[in-house]
């Protein structure tokens, strides 16, 4: 059967559930995924210290002889693109799904959240082949060749050598021109210092939201005797006894620590990070992403009264006080 017949049904599934589940989460204000200032302008407010005084509001500083700004809200045309990762690390998975699968679907999540009010999206599809890329063009006939297009890929065959998603990320830097949301869906098992610069010059430019999938076998070995591991990106084989406690310990305390160092490469680069698992509700995280991202940017709005102390971790006056 031709891959785009056994795609498709498969895509419309997902759309269905995403949809289904998320729909009206990035409407709005369009803030979606990341919080950040547009160019839309919106309400004014009084001037505060450290506000960009190119937002001044002359017209309504001389009738209220006290100096306002304007705040701005997020651009109604948005490009965003998404730099998958469908290298032969992402070909596993032991619980509901593979990581190859929960990236496509989170890739689809942002696509169909956000191509009903005109945005652009592209892709950048880091395989075995190499990198192909895909334009950035509006409307869902597009976005839904995109997606068939990521869930045709073939997969890589063990041993055969891949491009780091590092090289991938200055390549995608160098594509893109117009400023825009960038997502990377990736397991991030590549050093994180091959990714973490290019990942660094990404956000000196773009919002950029770092989607790390990870399988819950990636965190912890069972105890099922003696294990035949295969590293799927080079082909060596080895047998581990599983059976062995110290083992065991010293794998979790080994992939915590792996953990921990792209979370904080991430945090140097400026990349929001979002993790999702094969094992978890992934449109729960997605939600629970989104929410927190939106009472953060909610936050970072509101202003400090002058003589008012803020809430401590806030940036709030907090409740009960009084305005000096």
């Amino acid at each position: 059967m031709k891959p785009y017949l056994i795609a498709e049904p498969a895509l419309r599934r997902l759309e269905l559930t995403i949809t289904r589940r998320l729909d009206g989460l990035l409407q709005g204000e369009h803030l979606g995924l990341l919080p950040g200032p547009g160019t839309e302008p919106a309400e004014t407010r009084p001037y505060q210290a450290g506000d960009d005084v190119r937002r001044m509001d002359w017209n309504v500083t001389a009738r209220t002889n006290e100096p306002h700004v304007r705040d701005l809200v997020a651009d109604r045309e948005l490009e965003i693109w998404a730099l998958l990762d469908a290298t032969a690390s992402m070909d596993f998975g032991t619980a509901a799904m593979e990581k190859r699968e929960l990236a496509l679907s989170a890739l689809a999540a942002v696509g169909f959240l956000t191509q009903r009010t005109g945005n652009r999206i592209g892709t950048h599809m880091l395989h075995g082949g190499g990198v192909r890329t895909l334009p950035a063009r509006t409307g869902r006939p597009h976005l839904m060749a995109l997606l068939q297009a990521a869930f045709g890929l073939p997969r890589t065959p063990p041993g055969v050598a891949e491009p780091l998603l590092g090289v991938a990320a200055e390549q995608l830097g160098r594509v893109v021109r117009r400023r825009g949301l960038m997502v990377v869906v990736s397991d991030f098992l590549d050093a994180p210092e091959t990714w973490e610069l290019p990942l660094r010059k990404l956000t000196a430019r773009h919002q950029v939201l770092a989607v790390e999938v990870l399988d819950p076998r990636e965190l912890a070995l069972p105890n099922v005797g003696i294990l035949t591991l295969i590293d799927p990106e080079t082909g060596r084989r080895r047998e581990v006894a599983t059976s062995s406690a110290r083992l065991r310990r010293r794998y979790a305390e080994a992939a915590a620590g792996q953990r921990d160092a792209i979370a904080q490469a991430m945090r140097r680069a400026g990349a929001t990070h979002l993790r999702l698992r094969t094992d978890r509700d992934w449109v729960r995280d997605l939600v629970k992403h989104v929410m927190r991202q939106r009472r953060l940017a909610a936050l970072a709005a509101t202003p400090v009264f002058p003589g008012r102390p803020a809430a401590p971790g806030t940036g709030r006056p907090p409740e009960g006080g009084d305005v000096a």
